[in-house]
This record gives C-alpha cells, sequence and structure tokens, in this order.
C-alpha cells in the first residue's frame, strides 16, 4: 500500500500527559491512520539522529510508531523504515543495558535494560493481516522503546534509579 505524502509534525515533550497515557488501539485501513503513518515517516526523516518515532509523541494517543535504523552505527539488522499499528513483543531473550535517548526528553538519556532478540507481531499501514519482525540488537532495543510509548512509558519509566540517568553530551 502506498502512503499518503507525510507532513513533519512538532514533537511532544515531557511532561506532556499523551506521552503517560496508553494510546488506543487503531484500524491500520483507516485513512487518518495511514496519514499519521506517513506522517511519522517524514518526521523521522527530518529528525538528526532520529530512529523512531510513536504516535504519542506527536500528540496522538494511538499505538502506531515508525522505525528507521538504517545506516546507525549500532543497528546490526534492519528492516529499513516501517509503520507498524497495534504492536506488541511476541518473543524477548538476551537482556542488556544501553543507553537510550528520546526525542520527547532531550536533555536526558539512561541506561535501560532490554531484550537483545525479539519477534514483534503488529499490522503494516493499509493491512488487515498480522506481520511479524524477527531483529535484534539496535533495532529490537528501537523497537522496544516505540512499543513503550504507545503503552504511555518513557525510557526514564524503565531506569533502575537516578544513577542510571544522565545529561545528554550530544545534542543532534
Amino acid at each position: 500500500m502506498t502512503l499518503p505524502e507525510g507532513v513533519v509534525l512538532p514533537v511532544v515533550r515531557a511532561p506532556s500527559t499523551v506521552l503517560s497515557t496508553p494510546g488506543e488501539t487503531v484500524d491500520p485501513t483507516a485513512p487518518e491512520i495511514l496519514q499519521l503513518a506517513a506522517d511519522l515517516l517524514a518526521t523521522v526523516k527530518v529528525s538528526p539522529g532520529c530512529v523512531g518515532l510513536a504516535a504519542p509523541q506527536v500528540g496522538v494517543g494511538a499505538q502506531v510508531f515508525a522505525v528507521d535504523v538504517t545506516g546507525h552505527p549500532k543497528a546490526r539488522t534492519t528492516h529499513g523504515a516501517f509503520v507498524l499499528c497495534n504492536a506488541r513483543i511476541v518473543e524477548a531473550s538476551q537482556w542488556q543495558k544501553g543507553r537510550e535517548g528520546c526525542m520527547s526528553v532531550p536533555d536526558l538519556t539512561g541506561d535501560v535494560k532490554r531484550a537483545n532478540r525479539i519477534v514483534v507481531a503488529g499490522y503494516a499501514p493499509g493491512s488487515t493481516e498480522e506481520t511479524q519482525i524477527t531483529t535484534d540488537a539496535f533495532e529490537a532495543r528501537a523497537l522496544q522503546h516505540e512499543i513503550d510509548h504507545c503503552a504511555g512509558l518513557l525510557f526514564l519509566d524503565r531506569v533502575a534509579g537516578a544513577h542510571a540517568v544522565y545529561a545528554r553530551k550530544v545534542y543532534l
């Protein structure tokens, strides 16, 4: 399915309530969801250093997110730029700690323990057929981060404590 032309949207920052509220499940074939998918991809594309963006980060309380880790130095496996709706983790293993940042929390980074290998099930925009993505390393971390956004969680909700939160040193 071809998405409409995307519009770059402003990114919401914490402590906005949309970021701490679980997103609604969506109809992946609805025209407004196709437009949202295109807008998320357009916003990721123009945001330096951005590898993922969820609907709540643009003020929409929906379970939709875009990911694209293509060309990132930490990426091992990549599925290119894609959008998933109503995604859920069906398998997770090989847990390890890693540093994360977020466009909605631009001044901080934190150490978060996540699965290094995952299988995610969800729906591509425009499709009624569930798809699965198996991935690892940095792409797996990005997917888990965006699924958390759709559940109303920030990476700060997953850090072990204040000792695992840092001032961002590099502003992209």
